[in-house]
């Protein structure tokens, strides 16, 4: 089961979290319906590409990478979407668009709109298409260390 390399890395680091099994989603936006939770209060996980190497991108999930954005905010113009055959390898035993926003799990950048950091929790992917983990942000925040930037912008609906 791919949530339990995280499960086991949140439960050695004594971090209260709960699991959420939902019904099979694909989009953020389905996932968030499916499990009743609003759209900016789960984050996706967005692979991306700095300067040739694989990172991941966090925001709400009604909000999309706004690419200058980030360039701007990361000092280089070599930034872009990853294509699934440059990352399928990087994350084991996670389902394709259902990685988990721990970076540091396996050994990549991890950048987080800032927009995210006002939630007192946070809810992502759990490596699967069927299941989430809810923890506190701090708590998120403490152990992945990521780079708080400003690149999200809010998708029109």
């Amino acid at each position: 089961m791919p949530a339990e390399k995280l499960k086991r890395f949140l439960d050695e680091n004594n971090v209260k979290y709960v699991s959420i099994k939902h019904s099979l989603a694909y989009t953020s936006q389905e996932i968030a319906a499916t499990a009743h939770i609003e759209g900016r209060r789960l984050a996706k996980t967005v692979v991306i590409k700095v300067n040739g190497k694989i990172a991941l991108a966090v925001l709400p999930a009604s909000y999309k990478v706004d690419f200058d954005m980030l360039k701007k905010e990361l000092g280089t113009e070599d930034v872009r979407l990853a294509t699934e055959q440059e990352f399928k390898d990087k994350f084991p035993g996670c389902e394709v668009g259902a990685m988990p926003p721990f970076g540091n799990l396996y050994d990549v950048e991890t950048y987080v709109a800032a927009c995210l950091v006002e939630d007192e929790d946070i809810a992502f992917n759990a490596g699967s298409h069927t299941e989430l983990i809810r923890m506190s942000y701090l708590d998120f925040e403490r152990l992945v260390k990521p780079k708080i930037l400003r690149f999200g912008r809010k998708q029109k609906v």
